[in-house]
């Protein structure tokens, strides 16, 4: 494990990519203790704060944990997809924010990656999977249900739909899909959609996972998807035609 102690980039940040490296090629394994502070100090040449900052970075990314007492130190840790699970959504929510994707292109990739699903979940789901999607239609469907909890609950939907495949590397993939562009999704069509046709599109989807039948469950989500697009499609299309509209009437034209 080297470092350029020559390069700009913080000193302990390419401390914990070094060790980082070092555990995804398979140098450092599941719970091997890594080198004392002082040791790491010796090696890479630095002070000893600078590499308690490194592990402490490789510690926030559930990389290593750290033990106390005389067996004690930093321990090589073995991430679960748990543990990923809420760095993926962040991951996916920045990207999504700081990169200006298109609405369209958000739908695109979630939809074409749950519709991977479906088939899987149709024919894996639990008795509590299926059990959950209904809850949440029954949730759905309350009056007075404000639009927050209405968005709360359509990604609990969809996350028990995604889960209903067993499979934790799609569930992990889709976390970002679902968990990060729906949010995104439902705040720019939460004026102009209609609850009841959400509302019956996810009892068709349920119904379709529930009689194991893949096939429809792909054809109800492809369904969902058009008509989400379509949603977008208005709701920009009149945000477009009222900043014209102002623009006009300040003497500019506006596009947005």
């Amino acid at each position: 494990m080297k470092i350029d102690p020559q390069k700009p980039a913080d000193l302990s940040a390419q401390i914990a990519q070094a060790i980082r490296d070092a555990i995804v090629s398979g140098e450092l394994i599941v719970d091997e203790r890594l080198p004392s502070e002082a040791e790491l100090s010796d090696q890479f040449q630095v002070s000893r704060p600078t590499v308690r900052e490194a592990l402490k970075r490789l510690a926030a990314q559930s990389l290593i944990r750290t033990q106390r007492g005389a067996t004690g130190g930093a321990f090589v840790n073995r991430l679960s997809f748990e543990d990923a699970h809420s760095l993926q959504i962040t991951t996916s929510t920045l990207l999504l924010s700081m990169n200006a994707v298109s609405f369209d292109t958000a739908c695109e990739a979630r939809y074409a990656l749950e519709r991977a699903c479906a088939p899987l979940s149709a024919e894996r789901r639990t008795a509590d999977q299926l059990a959950t999607m209904r809850a949440e239609i029954f949730r759905q469907a309350q009056p007075g249900l404000t639009d927050e909890a209405f968005c709360a609950s359509d990604v609990a939907f969809h996350r028990a739909l995604v889960d209903g495949a067993g499979n934790p590397v799609l569930s992990y993939q889709l976390a970002g899909a679902v968990e990060a562009m729906q949010p995104l999704m439902n705040m720019i069509t939460f004026t102009a959609r209609s609850r009841e046709e959400i509302i019956a599109l996810h009892t068709r989807l349920v119904d379709a996972i529930d009689a194991k039948n893949g096939s429809r469950a792909e054809h109800t989500l492809a369904e969902l998807e058009s008509y989400t697009r379509g949603l977008g499609r208005d709701v920009m299309a009149t945000r477009i035609k009222a900043t014209q509209g102002t623009g006009k009437k300040n003497g500019t034209l506006k596009t947005g």
